[in-house]
């Protein structure tokens, strides 16, 4: 007997390998169908405008989900967004080993959130979305320790929001996790799953 409906088909509109490994590990059946958004523009617009993390969040998952719903307006598109607040400041993957070095030295001893949306689309319908807030306190580790750190994970670390994974070495940069381990990888799925057994997608 399947848990899952037939229809909709589901569609991740994500490339994050984080998130499309807790969809499958969840045993959703689903398309992941990368977005292409140029989040850094969106981000800097919607701060000048008076726009908090909350709303640009999911300002962001929902124009990666129209993008997706556009080509598939018959199926179910989940879009998604992630940003790192720390204070006043926002922070975005590292594009190379030292912005990821300054970054982790200015989290070091630090406690942030992971303002994490989730949103549903159906061609032009934007029909449930969600808004994790994990907090994470980060340790004040050795200098000693974040240049071991940094050669052993590499370049991995570019492609992770706040320089870390969490799913990796990087839980050792950590004294406390607070919210969905789920959530801090990117994806609120306990919420999702219950959006989707109300929707009828999977059995209650």
């Amino acid at each position: 007997m399947s848990l899952q409906a037939a229809l909709p088909r589901l569609i991740l509109a994500s490339a994050s390998s984080a998130r499309t490994a807790l969809m499958a590990g969840a045993g959703l059946v689903f398309e992941a169908i990368p977005a292409a958004i140029d989040e850094a523009e969106v981000k800097a617009a919607s701060r000048d405008q008076g726009g908090s993390a909350e709303e640009t969040a999911l300002l962001l998952a929902q124009m990666k989900a129209q993008r997706v719903a556009r080509r598939a307006p018959d199926d179910l598109v989940i879009g998604c967004d992630q940003l790192l607040v720390c204070g006043d400041r926002w922070f975005d993957k590292p594009a190379g080993r030292e912005e990821a070095r300054a970054q982790l030295q200015a989290l070091r001893g630090q406690t942030h959130t992971l303002v994490t949306a989730v949103l549903c689309q159906r061609g032009d319908r934007h029909i449930w979305h969600h808004i994790a807030r994990p907090r994470m306190v980060m340790r004040d580790f050795s200098d000693a320790f974040l240049d071991a750190y940094l050669a052993r994970e590499g370049d991995a670390l570019l492609g992770c929001v706040g320089a870390y994974r969490l799913e990796g070495l990087g839980v050792q940069l950590f004294d406390d996790v607070q919210g969905e381990h789920a959530a801090v990888l990117g994806l609120p799925l306990l919420p999702l799953l219950g959006f989707l057994r109300q929707h009828g997608v999977l059995t209650p």
